[in-house]
């Protein structure tokens, strides 16, 4: 089946090329706690800089001004952008992001306290982050007493003092201050005082937002609900705000039992990118503030799982299938059972509706199917059975039985769509195979191997044979028979094959093993899925391969 990728919106343009309209430092720290005060939760996005610590995790300068369009098309709120003075890189990215012209976000730049002994004014980290030009900048410091007296190797009145002078500082040159609490729970189940002094520092310079960090990661719900309360306690005037690391895998559960404990800023990534194991999932916690606490977070998060396959495919990293909100099989139905539910009523397996983020329901085809999803699956690839018809029963039949030898429609439903039609006589035969034949040649005398493709096919009775040259037994076939078709069929000339997987269906019987193909054909627009299964691995990308082709020359290539 052809299915149309995510649409980009604008997320994939560049920057626009207009002079910069100017900062308008004057009156920020009255602008930003008004916007605070006006809504619960401010969204604070740190991709740019904590997403790209993650390991295989990169962007370039190009890459994060993009990413940074959509975060705000999107309606993030804070856009951290990433630390000016710690690499050429994101010295570039702050000079070139005064072109943005943000409609939504503000953009934040990151960095650190003055060092120790250092006057504030001196600093060279924090002339830097004036340099930036950044409505907002961001900072942290240290709550956890250890890393005072450890790492830093100074005193805890020292490390308050350069909390309090460098928020001051900042707050003087015109700019709201974000202060990040590094290590904050651990610090503070070590001695609340001096992490809670710590907090009052940054807010006697003038912090707007004092975030409570949970660097390490191992904190539970409980505990960030309780530490997080009695924050609130020692300092009811000041807004506090949750960023979390995933290393328990309660990042999401954490910002949550913060936000329920008042905190009013939520800091992540898109998709969960971060060191180690990653930061706070913001496409978990946003749907989850809007659909569940009723907490207004974004204004359309409809484009939620544009913006997250738009993060992965500029990062070039894949896309987590089994995200929550957003993943491929998010709301993915294939027990027959859930199937027909679900085809009654949606809301019977499904917490919210699909559409709400962005997605859409996956009826699934396998030989765990009930007669429902087959239906589903025919009335969406524009082939409608009658329910209880003797075809809807066989295609069913069909298709577990083609389980059962190996075959998996859920990714290749270019291949059901030609099953459902061969079902119901709406299939036509673009072409006659004949045969085809493959040969690799290996020298020893230094010459590179050759791999040789020869297909005999026919079209309305006329005979082609062509013979073709390619890197390997799946390139030179698929060669060959454009080769062949190419008189009759010009317009196969427009269609590519986009992707191949192979994978062994049994190992018990080692190379003699079943093999299962899945390939992915693409026409530039569309793209579609076909399977193959043999105990020759040539013939099984074979029939993989003749499905892709099949399918485009029914299917409006022909």
């Amino acid at each position: 089946m052809r299915t149309r990728g995510y649409s980009f919106g604008t997320f994939g343009k560049s920057p626009p090329k207009r002079p910069h309209p100017g900062l308008r430092l004057d009156g920020l720290a009255a602008s930003l706690s008004a916007q605070m005060t006006q809504k619960p939760v401010t969204i604070y996005d740190t991709t740019l800089r904590d997403g790209t610590q993650g390991e295989g995790f990169q962007l370039s300068c190009l890459d994060k001004l993009r990413i940074a369009r959509a975060l705000d098309e999107f309606g993030i709120d804070i856009i951290e952008g990433g630390w000016p003075g710690s690499n050429p890189k994101d010295v570039e990215f702050f000079r070139e992001a005064r072109r943005l012209n943000l409609k939504h976000a503000r953009l934040a730049a990151f960095g650190s306290t003055r060092r120790a002994g250092v006057a504030v004014g001196d600093d060279p980290q924090v002339r830097l982050l004036l340099e930036a030009e950044t409505p907002v900048v961001t900072i942290f410091g240290k709550s956890w007493e250890l890393h005072v007296t450890e790492v830093l190797r100074t005193t805890p009145e020292e490390n308050r003092a350069m909390i309090r002078e460098t928020v001051a500082h900042l707050v003087a040159n015109g700019r709201e201050v974000v202060y990040d609490a590094e290590h904050f729970f651990d610090g503070y189940k070590d001695s609340p005082e001096h992490a809670l002094g710590t907090l009052e520092a940054a807010a006697e310079g003038g912090a707007s937002c004092l975030v409570l960090c949970d660097t390490n990661g191992g904190s539970l719900p409980s505990e960030i609900l309780q530490i997080c309360q009695a924050v609130k306690a020692r300092l009811p005037g000041t807004p506090i705000g949750i960023h979390t690391h995933n290393d328990c895998e309660l990042a999401v559960a954490n910002a949550i039992a913060a936000i329920r404990a008042g905190a009013s800023q939520v800091q992540g990534t898109i998709n969960g990118y971060g060191e180690r194991t990653g930061n706070c999932n913001l496409t978990s916690v946003i749907p989850l503030l809007q659909l569940k606490l009723g907490i207004p977070a974004v204004p359309h998060l409809d484009k939620l799982r544009d913006l997250s396959y738009f993060v992965d495919d500029v990062s070039n990293n894949p896309h987590f299938a089994r995200a929550a909100f957003v993943g491929r099989t998010a709301f993915a139905h294939k027990g027959g059972m859930h199937v027909n539910a679900v085809r009654k009523l949606a809301r019977s397996y499904e917490h919210i509706e699909p559409a709400s983020v962005g997605n859409s329901q996956n009826i699934l085809v396998s030989e765990l199917s009930g007669q429902a999803n087959i239906l589903i699956a025919a009335a969406g690839l524009g082939v409608p059975l009658e329910p209880g018809s003797p075809e809807a029963a066989a295609v069913l039949q069909q298709v577990k039985d083609l389980e059962n030898q190996g075959y998996s429609f859920e990714a290749a439903q270019g291949s059901l769509t030609l099953l459902l039609r061969r079902a119901l006589g709406r299939y036509r035969k673009t072409f006659d195979l004949h045969e085809y034949h493959t040969s690799f040649r290996q020298y020893r005398d230094g010459h590179q191997p050759v791999c040789e493709a020869t297909v005999k096919l026919a079209v309305d009775g006329n005979r082609s044979l062509t013979i073709a040259e390619g890197r390997g037994v799946v390139n030179s076939l698929d060669l060959a028979i454009r080769k062949a078709l190419l008189p009759f069929y010009p317009q196969i000339d427009s269609i590519s094959l986009v992707d191949y997987k192979v994978r062994i269906v049994d190992g018990h019987d080692a190379t003699a093993a079943k093999t299962r193909v899945l390939i992915v054909t693409s026409d530039g627009q569309n793209e579609w899925g076909t399977v193959g299964v043999s105990d020759n691995i040539i013939e099984a990308s074979w029939l993989a391969l003749v499905d892709g082709i099949e399918l485009f020359l029914q299917d409006g290539g022909a």
